[in-house]
């Protein structure tokens, strides 16, 4: 065997549990940071809870998703907020409401990430979330908004 295929051989042994426990702590981060969604989102705890470094978290999150923890997280919380806006069918709620028990606490940070995710305020969704033809339409995929920064 040269070298060369040694260090490939290394190389592709390497890639794959390291894939694994990167996908793993990632999951393990998303359903710790979505277990309390009226929580606001704060990374160094996340990371204290996991037992790694914000570096590390970092890096994981970058290698799954191509974005920061934080990033991703807010973005899995504005899905689930649309979520529940659109399950509002008449109920008397309000967006704040929803907003902040997601831990939401900035809200015109929040409508406007909102809106440049889905196109449309919290209060038009809201408005119209008894509507069948709205109801029907999926939310977009989270990839559509990598690309440009929702800050």
């Amino acid at each position: 065997m040269t070298i060369h295929c040694w260090i490939g051989s290394v190389a592709e042994m390497s890639r794959g549990p390291a894939s694994r426990s990167c996908r793993d702590l990632v999951d393990r981060a998303e359903a710790l940071a979505l277990a309390e969604p009226d929580e606001p989102l704060h990374i160094a705890a996340l990371c204290c809870a996991l037992a790694v470094s914000e570096r590390t978290l970092r890096k994981a999150f970058h290698k799954i998703y191509g974005l920061p923890p934080h990033r991703h997280l807010r973005l899995l919380r504005l899905a689930q907020v649309r979520g529940a806006l659109l399950a509002a069918d008449g109920q008397v709620v309000t967006v704040t409401e929803i907003a902040t028990g997601f831990g939401f606490v900035e809200l015109g940070r929040f409508s406007v990430e909102y809106r440049k995710m889905f196109g449309e305020s919290p209060s038009k969704t809201l408005q119209r979330s008894c509507s069948p033809k709205l109801c029907n339409q999926g939310t977009p995929r989270l990839s559509h908004f990598m690309g440009g920064d929702i800050w």
